[in-house]
């Protein structure tokens, strides 16, 4: 018992330690690629080195939340052919454990780590990304002078068209319209001009068709009332609206339901947010499969001491693994699987591998 205990300690630290290893290394990677990319950025403002560096830190942490799947697998490769290339495998044999238990302590760490980046790193990471893309708006003007956002209070849009400023606002989408339409217009010196009361908007293209329209002047007057129909012209359509959560990295965990709810009730599709939903609470199975996966790499195959073997099948497994994910995450896209179908298959399929690979390693 006690000796099982000693083993298991021992493998945990080595795996940890080995773990955190190689999550420094991604961290300083992803730090030098991202930060000449920062520079690049800024490269016509006269800013130095500090912003860079800080939207780099910024966007880090959720660059390693994205990849750590890929990293565990990594370490797990180092950590059992560590223990595999110092034969302290065979003395583990010796005491009496099998491979199925020397595979086992790293996936119950790289399970509980998968719930603890799920529940506290999780949302750390998508307050800084939050953060990251406040302070890199303030340098564009192109994303100062054109927003669009989803809150509880309907849909809101800022552009500048035709030296005009245009905040506007719609309950919900409903189709290819924007429902209870309200537009405010202001000149370049952003005094009030007019607003525009509508029923509705037709937004399949960026000409708009503004239904049942009323217009009132900076004065309160109505100056044209359900007399037909009115043009306005836009950089959005009903494609891009319905884009505005293309970085779902900004949404924490403790807020997919909510903000699911809200899509829902603004009427969006929320086929994006489900599928995070689903791949947040599918996360620490990923990790656990990617740990049995190069459980059944090492500990299930005969060559020993060429590290390059370990790396070449690490790269390979990745790749396939991304795209694999990623061609399933387009089929619940388009409606081919559903989505909670298309998120844990391709977990199901590397589990079902390594089953039957750490069976096969079992009985070495």
């Amino acid at each position: 018992m006690i000796k099982s205990f000693i083993i298991n300690n021992y493998l945990s630290r080595e795996y940890l330690k080995i773990t955190f290893n190689m999550t420094l290394v991604f961290f300083s990677l992803g730090f030098v690629v991202n930060l000449f990319e920062e520079i690049n950025l800024f490269k016509d403002y006269d800013i130095g080195m500090g912003i860079p560096i800080l939207l780099t830190l910024l966007f880090i942490p959720s660059l390693i939340y994205n990849m750590f799947p890929f990293i565990i697998l990594l370490s797990g490769i180092w950590f059992f052919q560590k223990i595999k290339k110092t034969d302290e495998i065979i003395g583990m044999r010796v005491s009496g454990m099998s491979n199925f238990s020397v595979i086992m302590i790293p996936s119950v760490l790289s399970l509980i780590l998968g719930v603890l980046f799920i529940t506290i790193i999780n949302p750390i990471t998508s307050s800084m990304v939050k953060k990251y893309e406040s302070i890199k708006s303030n340098y564009y003007e192109k994303e100062q002078d054109y927003l669009a956002t989803v809150t509880n209070n309907g849909i809101w849009i800022k552009e500048k068209n035709l030296g005009r400023n245009f905040i506007i606002r719609s309950s919900k989408l409903n189709d290819n319209k924007l429902m209870n339409l309200t537009i405010y217009e202001f000149d370049q010196n952003n005094n009030f001009i007019k607003r525009i009361e509508a029923k509705s908007a037709d937004i399949s293209t960026q000409h708009w068709l503004i239904e049942d329209a009323s217009i009132i002047d900076k004065n309160g007057i109505t100056v044209f009332k359900n007399g037909g129909d009115l043009r306005h012209t836009s950089i959005y359509d009903i494609n891009k609206i319905k884009s505005l959560y293309s970085n779902l990295d900004t949404v924490s965990f403790w807020n997919l339901n909510n903000e699911i709810k809200l899509l829902k009730d603004r009427g969006y599709s929320t086929k994006a947010m489900k599928s995070k939903l689903q791949q947040s609470l599918a996360f620490p199975f990923f990790l656990l499969s990617m740990i049995l996966l190069s459980g059944v790499f090492t500990l299930g195959m005969r060559f020993k001491e060429n590290n390059w073997n370990y790396t070449f099948i690490a790269i390979i497994t990745s790749i396939l693994i991304f795209y694999f994910i990623d061609f399933s995450a387009a089929l619940g896209k388009t409606d081919k699987l559903p989505i909670e179908v298309s998120v844990w298959m391709p977990i199901v399929v590397i589990f079902i591998f390594s089953a039957v690979g750490i069976i096969h390693a079992n009985q070495k």
